[in-house]
């Protein structure tokens, strides 16, 4: 994010950062140009740019685990719905999955999506459907072991209707929940995004039966207007 500026602001110029305004072309829909405007002037958009990360929800996971701290050294790590892959590029040095911190355990971490993404050093990525039969035991054969953290920030495509959308994204998060439930080792910890809406009830009684603490989380980086949060379940019972 841009650094706010030292001292005092005595000319008022050169102290603001200016918003760019997106014309409406022909055949775009206002909603586009709207989101593209958005797109422009969102100072996370600019810092992932700035840093090197595939996408903004990058800081929206070390928002998450620097609240929470599950990405530590020596774990293994599963991101369900990776790509474009700003998840696993947070993942990757703070597991210590290249090894590069001396004395530090060295971590491992599998990405899976149903497009494929592009290679990350220190990450195995592989197109799957996490859904299929037979995924968790595939997920567990390329890991080499039981996962320490399951982690997704998937959302089922939209279909203009708020209600339906909720629904889906529910249920997309419902199925990772008992996904993780076959590949995370006793104490785990499972991390999804969800809708704030009314739908999560169910969700929220499995989770407190398999983990011994369910949170629920908005980073920063999430967008103020979005319904958007995460849950974080911890010490899974197995």
């Amino acid at each position: 994010m841009a650094k706010k500026p030292d001292g005092k602001n005595t000319s008022g110029r050169g102290q603001r950062d200016l918003k760019v305004k997106v014309k409406t072309a022909r055949g775009r829909k206002l909603s586009s140009t709207r989101w593209l405007q958005r797109q422009l002037n969102d100072p996370y958009v600019k810092r992932a740019q700035a840093e090197g990360y595939r996408g903004r929800a990058a800081f929206k996971i070390m928002e998450i685990d620097d609240k929470y701290r599950f990405l530590v050294p020596g774990a293994r790590v599963v991101d369900l719905g990776c790509a474009p892959g700003g998840w696993l590029q947070v993942a990757v040095p703070r597991i210590n999955a290249l090894g590069e911190k001396s004395g530090k355990a060295v971590g491992r971490i599998i990405g899976v999506d149903l497009q494929e993404v592009e290679p990350l050093a220190g990450a195995q990525v592989y197109q799957l459907d996490f859904m299929e039969d037979g995924a968790d035991a595939q997920v567990k054969a390329w890991l080499g072991s039981a996962a320490d953290v399951v982690m997704s920030d998937m959302a089922a495509s939209s279909s203009g209707h708020k209600q339906t959308d909720h629904l889906r994204i529910m249920a997309l998060c419902e199925t990772a929940a008992y996904f993780s439930f076959d590949v995370l080792a006793p104490g785990g910890t499972f991390v999804a995004k969800v809708l704030a809406g009314g739908a999560e009830g169910e969700l929220q009684k499995v989770l407190k039966q398999n983990f011994a603490k369910v949170a629920h989380f908005k980073p920063p980086a999430s967008r103020s207007d979005s319904s958007e949060k995460f849950v974080v379940a911890s010490g899974f019972r197995g």
